[in-house]
């Protein structure tokens, strides 16, 4: 499943974002916010990653006027690899070498669906990688 959420920031990203998603036929979980009203950033991040670790083929993508913000909480939880991508490259990078399963995205993101397609699409290479990712989460 992929769960989507936002903050006022990220809410008219968030929705163009939805409406590629349902073209492209993928099931989400809109978990808000709904409008551009101030909320805070920091419960919808929360929410989010909650949902994600339920199962280990959980995305997330999570969107928020600079995407720092919400990286910062996202990579708080243990388990969730949140990756903030301005570009397709770094979406790319985030799934090969890092495993990540939340996309970070601002709100002023231009090619949104570039980015999008590319996280979804990317798999995990593993090797080398994978015994980097195992000691991010190492007592």
């Amino acid at each position: 499943m992929i769960y989507i959420a936002s903050d006022h920031g990220g809410y008219k990203i968030k929705e163009k974002i939805k409406k590629y998603l349902t073209r492209k036929s993928l099931d989400f979980v809109d978990l808000g916010t709904n409008s551009t009203n101030s909320v805070s950033y920091v419960n919808f991040a929360k929410l989010l990653c909650k949902n994600v670790l339920e199962n280990p083929e959980n995305k997330g993508i999570l969107i928020c006027k600079s995407g720092i913000g919400m990286s910062i909480v996202a990579n708080r939880h243990k388990g969730i690899r949140a990756g903030l991508c301005y570009n397709k490259k770094a979406s790319i990078m985030c799934r090969k070498h890092n495993d990540c399963n939340v996309l970070v995205l601002n709100g002023k993101t231009i090619n949104y669906k570039a980015i999008v397609k590319s996280f979804l699409t990317t798999s995990f290479e593993g090797g080398r990688h994978l015994d980097r990712i195992n000691s991010i989460d190492a007592e």
